[in-house]
């Protein structure tokens, strides 16, 4: 049965509820300072907030101590959607201990945790979503606007990114009679590459049949030596239950599912400016401090237009650092228009679904109707985060290939094993998280002999 079949033959029966607010732990949501900003009041700042994600916190049986999900959903509880929509509570958690912590307008998330008692490191690798209110996420709508924030990475090596982005989960956490934890708890989770989360609109995802697909715009995935943003258009609205092909996620699949899984990046590394993004003497140095700012301009400069362009600024020491020009010959620009992204994959060759699943307009009517921001850092068990920092990627590629390096880091790192012994401090802070119209945000002076926008 399709999981919407599912959904509606329950709720037609007057079930009891799934992804209950548990009773153990109360759920205090972390403050943070964010601010909204015109070109006529300035920035005004908003008391929001951050929730950490619903798959990380402990589900449990209403009624007792025992795990509703361990590597699958306990059959004692769960042996179908109804049974377990009555059974299982989701707990509120200690952000502390998942390495989360906030201060005025700053958020810091540790990627590893260590045991105050044993002194042992683990994973933790935490995801938080921005809240408006305790039950709300803040929902984004940035045609015509700017988004702009200040990152730390300095501590963010090769291997790990520290990602901020923007998903089109639904504001409040896909609330509703089978799911009244909602977004105070963290849940409805959605991202361009549908992945199998444990419930999705209310519903158990018992077998790991469905994706959870919706349209993403990847604004930050960087660490200090390598940086890339993305947008992944969908051809859904909201947070879609994909099953089979249109996941896109099995053998000979990816290109068959209804998200642009590779999307359409600029990486100043890849385009051939090997000497803009780094640690030091680079146009942007990530030993410090740095504003980033990301402008979603639409043909007719109103929050209704398509959109046409999704440009990139740094603000750093008092400078405005436009985007890098791309050094490949056959492409050209320092901006994601539609027609880099069809040049970007000619030249650097790869399938063009960013076309296919409906380009810039497609991404705009997603940034159009609202998106729930994300910030998070974690390390890449599967290909070590090469897609994003290693030269070559893939290890075998021939290097004097254009797009073929991603940053300068080895083929070799990257192993979570390494990481989490060489770097068991490694954090990424984001802070001053600004919104509204174009050029209100930020401040600066344009910084001489550097790159030029388009």
């Amino acid at each position: 049965m399709p999981l919407s079949s599912a959904l509606a033959a329950i709720l037609l029966t007057g079930s009891a509820f799934a992804q209950v607010p548990g009773p153990l732990t109360p759920e205090v949501h972390p403050p943070l300072t964010s601010y909204k900003c015109t070109k006529a009041r300035g920035c005004v700042p908003v008391s929001s907030s951050v929730v950490l994600d619903a798959n990380y916190r402990w589900l449990h049986n209403v009624e007792g101590y025992t795990n509703c999900v361990t590597t699958g959903f306990n059959p004692e509880f769960c042996p179908d959607v109804e049974t377990c929509a009555k059974t299982c509570s989701l707990e509120g958690v200690d952000y502390a201990s998942y390495g989360i912590r906030t201060s005025g307008d700053a958020l810091t998330l540790n990627i590893f945790k260590t045991d105050p008692v044993t002194n042992v490191t683990s994973l933790s690798s935490p995801r938080v979503y921005l809240l408006a209110d305790d039950d709300t996420y803040d929902h984004f709508k940035l045609l015509n606007q700017e988004f702009t924030f200040d990152v730390d990475v300095s501590q963010v090596p090769c291997g790990v990114n520290g990602a901020l982005y923007f998903s089109e989960m639904n504001d409040k956490g896909d609330k509703n009679d089978l799911n009244t934890a909602g977004a105070k708890y963290g849940t409805g989770y959605c991202d361009a590459q549908c992945p199998s989360q444990n419930f999705i609109k209310g519903v158990a995802n018992l077998n790991g049949t469905y994706g959870a697909c919706c349209n993403e715009m990847d604004i930050w995935e960087a660490n200090r030596a390598a940086t890339a943003y993305t947008p992944h258009p969908c051809t859904t609205e909201q947070v879609f239950a994909c099953q089979g092909a249109e996941c896109g996620n099995g053998d000979g699949q990816r290109y068959l599912g209804v998200c642009d899984k590779d999307g359409c990046d600029i990486n100043p590394y890849r385009n051939g400016n090997k000497n803009y993004y780094g640690v030091g003497n680079f146009s942007v140095d990530t030993s410090k401090k740095l504003t980033v700012v990301t402008q979603f301009l639409t043909t007719d400069n109103t929050a209704t237009g398509d959109l046409k362009e999704i440009r990139r600024l740094y603000v750093q020491d008092g400078h405005v650092i436009r985007n890098a020009q791309v050094n490949i010959p056959g492409l050209t620009g320092n901006s994601i228009t539609d027609e880099y992204c069809v040049d970007q994959k000619k030249v650097l060759g790869g399938v063009d679904d960013f076309t296919k699943q409906g380009g810039l307009k497609q991404m705009g009517d997603a940034v159009g109707r609202g998106m729930v921001l994300a910030l998070s850092i974690w390390d890449d068990a599967g290909s070590y985060m090469g897609w994003l920092d290693q030269d070559p990627y893939p290890a075998d590629a021939d290097p004097s290939q254009p797009g073929v390096g991603r940053g300068p880091c080895p083929t070799t790192g990257g192993r979570p094993d390494d990481l989490i012994k060489q770097y068991p401090d490694a954090k990424v802070i984001f802070s001053a998280i600004k919104s509204g119209d174009i050029g209100s945000t930020f401040s600066g002076r344009k910084r001489p002999g550097r790159a030029r926008r388009n």
